[in-house]
């Protein structure tokens, strides 16, 4: 089912571009700034996306990634795990066919960690996510 991961919630199940859009939002929502998404489906083979995001101080680097994860809660998605949320400077959240990357901005800057991932299909919010 390729492009179609689907995760349960008690919503129902979400695809993977439906989780990758609600994560984008909320990250919008806390004023992220430069939000990617990468399709990096058939690129690797442990998530579809990758959401990426920054913010201006590490306090709201924490305060957007508190609001995805609230989103996904909200969804009644299940996180298989968080790291880096208490230092703010790069914090990541696994919602499987999903992976949230959310930075404070020197740091992004510093890992450039879209050029990973050369070969993926960029999506900006308001492009895709936003069908």
């Amino acid at each position: 089912m390729k492009g179609k991961r689907r995760a349960r919630t008690s919503a129902g199940e979400l695809t993977s571009v439906e989780m990758a859009r609600l994560a984008a939002n909320a990250a919008y929502d806390t004023k992220a700034e430069d939000i990617v998404v990468l399709k990096v489906e058939g690129i690797v083979d442990y998530t579809d996306y990758l959401v990426i995001a920054s913010g201006r101080s590490t306090r709201q680097a924490q305060s957007i990634a508190e609001n995805v994860r609230k989103a996904i809660a909200g969804c009644g998605g299940r996180i298989i795990g968080i790291e880096g949320e208490r230092e703010g400077n790069w914090i990541l959240i696994d919602w499987g066919s999903v992976i949230v990357h959310v930075f404070y901005a020197p740091v992004r800057e510093f890992y450039e960690l879209e050029k990973l991932w050369g070969d993926a299909k960029k999506i900006k919010l308001g492009s895709e996510l936003d069908n």
